[in-house]
């Protein structure tokens, strides 16, 4: 199986890669600065994705998990915070990011036999989570979890699944050490879910152990 992960120098990303490969799947993994042996890819950038398809020329891809993105507005106050270049920088990330990637390799993803897509979103994108605060990350997973909806009800048609995932609160440099789960707990999760996914559940918003989550 060849799968491609963005985002995939740390946290939740990395050791996806690490489980993958460890099975002795073809993984091509990205990283923004392009860290080690990944494959440099800023999300944000459309030429950066035209130029990671050329990499991957004709191979199949069976699986696209969509893991890049930034929690930027931690700390954020309602009275002088949350500034509108903060608003583009996180959607260019998490929201536009997402459908560039899934734009520029769905040629790659129609030659597969069951390809799949995964979007990591968070359980702060469902509107039955609405303490307050982090407005501008909540509402830029909200908007990744309303964009694998639509595109699982167009590319179904392609035979591409599509679904949505909270990975948990992980213990990553996003998540903090404080968190109630490990990097491979999540991972080996979401795998799972992954591996479950297929056209008869397209459009799914799941958690990492798998509980239907509320949108």
């Amino acid at each position: 199986m060849h799968i491609v992960i963005t985002g995939a120098s740390r946290g939740i990303g990395a050791a996806l890669r690490a489980q993958y490969l460890a099975q002795g799947h073809q993984v091509t993994g990205t990283s923004r600065s392009g860290y080690k042996d990944l494959i440099q890819l800023d999300v944000t950038d459309p030429a950066a994705h035209a130029r990671l398809a050329q990499t991957i020329k004709d191979q199949p891809v069976d699986l696209l998990i969509c893991n890049a993105g930034i929690y930027a507005d931690k700390g954020q106050s309602l009275d002088d915070g949350y500034p509108a270049a903060l608003w583009a920088d996180t959607f260019a990330t998490n929201v536009t990011g997402v459908f560039l990637a899934v734009q520029a390799l769905l040629p790659n993803l129609a030659r597969a036999q069951m390809p799949k897509i995964a979007i990591i979103s968070s359980q702060m994108a469902s509107d039955t989570r609405a303490p307050g605060g982090s407005y501008i990350y909540r509402a830029s997973k909200a908007a990744a979890l309303n964009l694998g909806r639509n595109l699982s009800a167009d590319l179904a048609p392609r035979g591409i699944a599509v679904g949505i995932y909270h990975p948990g609160w992980v213990q990553t440099d996003m998540g903090g050490a404080g968190a109630d789960i490990t990097v491979d707990q999540s991972a080996t999760g979401l795998a799972a879910r992954f591996d479950a996914l297929g056209l008869d559940t397209t459009g799914c918003f799941e958690t990492w152990d798998g509980r239907a989550h509320p949108y």
